[in-house]
């Protein structure tokens, strides 16, 4: 398992950065690493565009969910306009990581 010291600097990495704590951590190669990470990066992609979940037991779910047209305002001229449908990919949290971020969350 990847451990939580890819975020101990207070901010998120790169892909660079995750590859190379993934190939650290995994006992991989860089190269099979990034392969690794771009595979799965393209299969939920792939997958998001035709609409098809990616389930990942314990850790969460990625889904493309679908927001309503809607008004709003423009703040800048406070003129209302239209914002249409659009598809946004989404991300659920399973179980299992809210459990460990949930405790890690509380020691600090």
């Amino acid at each position: 398992m990847l451990s939580t010291t890819i975020y101990s600097r207070g901010y998120s990495v790169n892909k660079t950065e995750f590859v190379e704590k993934l190939a650290k951590e995994a006992d991989l190669t860089k190269k099979d690493a990034r392969t690794a990470v771009e595979g799965m990066v393209d299969l939920i992609t792939n997958s998001l565009a035709k609409n098809e979940p990616v389930v990942i037991t314990g850790f969460g779910k990625f889904e493309a969910r679908t927001r309503k047209a809607s008004t709003r305002m423009n703040p800048q001229t406070g003129k209302k306009i239209k914002v249409p449908v659009k598809v946004v990919p989404a991300f659920k949290a399973g179980k299992t990581l809210k459990t460990i971020v949930g405790k890690k969350a509380k020691k600090r």
